[in-house]
């Protein structure tokens, strides 16, 4: 028979398990040298500014190069995958069933050729343009229900010559700003883990 200070501590509700506090970061580019600086790797570039800003190595894993960044108690695994663009999707999927990550903690980071140079915006769902990175996302998560962050590219290139723009590399002008583009890319990604995705959209969306 239980003590009167046994069934009082019988009755305490169990302990809550905090809410998950993992999130898959993954910036969309293609692997090699020669795709290195252009402008349809923006995805890897901003990962690439996170990890230098902050001492972060990479590895090579499957299907992709991982990294993992630990800030105010969150963990954002960042992933750039090594699939080409074209096959994005399966990494992300491969990733997210690995890691057991949330589709909502999920967010993509592309260029986009509708938004003008350097113009950052964030959303929580939306068609693929016609970028085939985003396209094959799709297909894989058989949902357009993700988030999703477009970096400006603008489309300032001749008809004909989109592929030749995208695939080419950044200009002069273009490299001068960059880097605050980037450093405000990062807040971006840390206001996604600790603020949530709507505050996160109210406070960066066209700035």
């Amino acid at each position: 028979m239980l003590s009167f200070f046994g069934k009082i501590f019988a009755k305490q509700p169990k302990e809550e398990i905090p809410p998950m506090k993992k999130f898959l970061i993954v910036g969309l580019g293609n692997i090699g040298p020669k795709y290195h600086n252009t402008r349809h790797n923006i995805g890897f570039k901003v990962l690439d500014h996170l990890a230098e800003k902050e001492g972060l190595v990479f590895e090579s894993q499957k299907l992709g190069d991982l990294a993992t960044y630990k800030f105010k108690g969150r963990t954002f695994l960042l992933l750039k995958p090594s699939t080409y663009m074209n096959l994005s999707g399966k990494a992300v999927n491969y990733w997210l069933q690995k890691e057991k990550v949330p589709l909502e903690h999920l967010l993509v980071i592309t260029d986009d050729l509708n938004l003008p140079f350097g113009t950052l915006r964030v959303k929580t769902k939306g068609s693929d343009g016609g970028h085939n990175g985003l396209k094959d996302i799709q297909s894989q998560l058989g949902t357009t229900q993700y988030n999703r962050f477009r970096f400006g590219i603008s489309d300032e290139f001749t008809k004909g010559r989109q592929v030749d723009y995208v695939l080419g590399e950044w200009d002069e002008e273009e490299n001068k700003k960059l880097p605050e583009r980037l450093d405000k890319s990062l807040e971006i990604i840390r206001s996604f883990g600790t603020a949530g995705i709507n505050n996160t959209m109210n406070t960066f969306n066209g700035k």
